[in-house]
């Protein structure tokens, strides 16, 4: 199937994308360290039914950080813009998830349907566990370099079914071996998104489905159960036997959840 690729600008920075398939627009947004390929397995299955783009997020695969201060939703109209889409479906998993939802809250009227995967919340309380394990990556990171930050970052229990499962485990190594940690050494510029996220899921019209995995850390359930109380037009799947990175433990299932849904909007 061909396949488009090339570069969109935005503040400070080109963000990577690759188009493959036609119909209705369907956008993919990656997790935090991993990049446009952990969705290999759903552009094959969904590139007959809709035009799909994959893209790395700022700072992660090909798209550089740069030096300016983004938003990820603000990156994401711009490419929307620079490929001419005025309406899509948003399909986000973990960061790019919580990416799919405040360009949802922000741009209601062209978002078509929203699906989120574990995704992170603006406005979220972490557990103290999750906050800690998260700065002990960082610290990893500026003592003793991006290979321990990265080694840290998949000890985190949220990877531990993923690298247990052989459907994941490699493809997840390679993609978290990759990243450059860009995020890690330097300090953040992303703007902060206020009022945040959680103070305004009311306002996400686009019908939307919150998938979790079974067994995905208390943090992501928490969220997930945020969403589906806070989201008006809101339903919740959890794929059985997965954790955090449900689309690559079990992608068979969650591509037909996925697809079963948005032939339904």
């Amino acid at each position: 199937m061909r396949r488009r690729l090339g570069y969109a600008p935005t503040e400070g920075t080109d963000l990577y994308y690759e188009i493959t398939g036609e119909g209705e627009p369907l956008v993919l947004l990656h997790a935090f360290s991993f990049d446009r390929r952990m969705w290999l397995r759903q552009r094959e299955a969904f590139a007959g039914e809709y035009t799909v783009v994959t893209y790395d997020l700022r700072g992660f695969g090909k798209s550089a950080l740069g030096e300016a201060s983004y938003a990820h939703a603000d990156d994401l109209a711009a490419l929307l813009d620079q490929l001419g889409i005025e309406r899509a479906a948003l399909l986000g998993v973990s960061l790019g998830g919580g990416a799919a939802i405040n360009f949802a809250v922000t741009r209601s009227d062209r978002v078509r349907a929203l699906v989120v995967v574990d995704p992170s919340l603006g406005g979220y309380k972490w557990s103290p566990q999750f906050v800690q394990a998260q700065a002990e990556v960082r610290t990893a990171c500026t003592t003793s370099g991006v290979d321990a930050a990265r080694a840290r970052w998949l000890a985190m229990p949220m990877f531990a079914e993923a690298l247990a499962n052989p459907h994941s485990a490699d493809s997840l190594r390679t993609m978290v071996g990759d990243y450059t940690g860009a995020q890690w050494m330097s300090v953040d510029r992303g703007r902060p998104f206020q009022p945040p996220a959680i103070q305004r899921l009311g306002d996400i019209t686009a019908p939307t489905l919150v998938v979790v995995g079974e067994h995905d850390v208390s943090d992501f359930q928490a969220i997930a159960d945020v969403l589906v109380r806070d989201i008006p037009n809101v339903r919740r799947a959890t794929i059985e036997g997965a954790g955090h990175m449900v689309n690559l433990e079990a992608p068979e299932r969650f591509n037909d959840v996925v697809l079963e849904f948005l032939r339904g909007v």
